[in-house]
C-alpha cells in the first residue's frame, strides 16, 4: 500500500495550478503532468521531453465523471461501458476533442485521448488539481520509459519542478489506447488491457493505427521507447544466441534478454502481465552497464504479448549498427 502524503499532494497540485511541471507515478509508467489547459504549461512540456509536436498527450482525470464532463457530446455509449469495466485502470480513450484543451495537447487534430489512472499518488494530486492534466511519460522523448522515481531523476533531474515518488509501477507498459470515433473502435496502441477484453464489451474491434493523417494516439513512432545502447530483436532463441556468439567474437559486449527459461543475462517471466511489469526496468539496469549492444528475444506472437513486442520491436527498429 502506498503511504500518500497529503501535504506533498497539496504542493504538487499548486505547482501544476501555477503552470508548473510535476512528475507522479501512475499504475503504467511515471507521467510528467502540466495542466492541459494551460498553453505555456505544455509547451514547457514538449520542450523538456523534446518531443515532437505531430505527438499528442494523453489527458488524465480524476475520475469517469470528470472524464465525461470533460467529453461533453463526445461521450458515447462504448466510453461509459468500458469507463465502467476498466477505469481507473491503463485503458485509453480516444473521443472527440473537447473544448478547454491546449492545441498542443492533440497535435491539432479533432480527437483527444483520455483516462482515469489507477494509482492512489495520481488520483490524489488530479483530486487536490481539480482540472485535467496532460501525463506523458516523464523521460526523453523516445527513450525508455520510467517505472521508477530514480529512472526520472537520471534522465531529466533538475528540468521539472517536482517528482512525487510513489514506488515501482505496477502495470509498466503504458495504456492501451482505443479510438472510439472509428466504428468499429480501433486499438491504436496495446498495452495491458488485451484486445479480447476489450472485444467482449464491444463486440466487435479493429487493431493497428487508421489512416488519419494527425494521430489520435502517442507511441506510434516508428523508433520509440529505446534504451541508449543499440537493441536487436529476433523471433528465433537460435538465431539470437548465434548473433550474441559472433558480436562477442568480435570483441563486443552484449547482453541477451529473454523471455522463458532459457540461458541468457536477463530471464523475464513467460507470463505476460509479469514481463510487462518488469520490461522497463530490466532495459534500464541492462542500459545502464552500458554494454555495446543489447540483444532480445521476442515473445510469441499472440494478443496477450502484443503490447511487450510493440515496445520491444519499437525500441530496436533500425538498431543493427553491429550486425555488419
Amino acid at each position: 500500500m502506498v503511504a500518500i502524503d497529503f501535504g506533498l499532494i497539496h504542493e504538487a497540485a499548486q505547482v501544476l495550478l501555477s503552470g508548473g511541471l510535476v512528475v507522479f507515478p501512475t499504475e503504467t509508467v511515471y507521467g510528467l503532468g502540466a495542466l492541459a489547459g494551460d498553453a505555456s504549461a505544455v509547451a514547457r512540456l514538449y520542450r523538456v521531453k523534446g518531443r515532437p509536436a505531430t505527438n499528442p498527450l494523453i489527458v488524465h482525470v480524476a475520475s469517469i465523471d470528470a472524464a465525461r464532463k470533460l467529453a461533453g457530446e463526445g461521450w458515447n455509449p462504448w466510453a461509459e461501458a468500458l469507463a465502467q469495466r476498466f477505469w481507473p485502470g491503463p485503458l485509453t480513450l480516444v473521443l472527440p476533442r473537447s473544448f478547454g484543451l491546449a492545441d498542443a495537447v492533440t497535435a491539432g487534430g479533432p480527437t483527444m485521448a483520455v483516462r482515469v489512472p489507477d494509482h492512489p499518488v495520481a488520483l490524489a494530486l488530479l483530486q487536490a488539481c481539480g482540472k485535467p492534466v496532460v501525463a506523458p511519460s516523464a523521460n526523453t522523448s523516445g527513450r525508455l520509459s520510467p517505472t521508477l522515481a530514480a529512472h526520472v531523476e537520471e534522465d531529466l533531474g533538475d528540468s521539472v519542478d517536482l517528482i512525487l515518488d510513489g514506488g515501482p509501477c505496477r502495470a509498466g507498459v503504458e495504456s492501451t489506447v482505443i479510438d472510439l470515433t472509428v466504428n468499429p473502435p480501433r486499438v491504436l496502441r496495446p498495452g495491458p488491457i488485451a484486445p479480447a477484453l476489450l472485444e467482449a464489451v464491444l463486440g466487435g474491434l479493429a487493431t493497428g493505427p487508421g489512416n488519419e493523417t494527425i494521430a489520435r494516439s502517442p507511441g506510434l513512432e516508428t523508433r520509440h521507447y529505446a534504451p541508449l545502447t543499440p537493441m536487436m530483436s529476433f523471433d528465433d532463441y537460435r538465431e539470437a544466441v548465434q548473433h550474441v556468439a559472433i558480436s562477442r567474437a568480435k570483441g563486443h559486449s552484449v547482453l541477451l534478454i529473454v523471455f522463458e527459461d532459457r540461458q541468457a543475462d536477463i530471464v523475464l517471466s513467460a507470463i505476460p502481465s509479469m514481463a510487462e511489469s518488469a520490461l522497463y526496468a530490466a532495459l534500464h539496469r541492462a542500459d545502464a552497464g552500458r554494454p555495446d549492444l543489447i540483444v532480445v528475444v521476442l515473445p510469441p506472437d499472440q494478443p496477450d504479448w502484443w503490447a511487450v513486442r510493440d515496445r520491444l520491436k519499437r525500441a530496436s527498429r533500425g538498431m543493427d549498427l553491429l550486425q555488419a
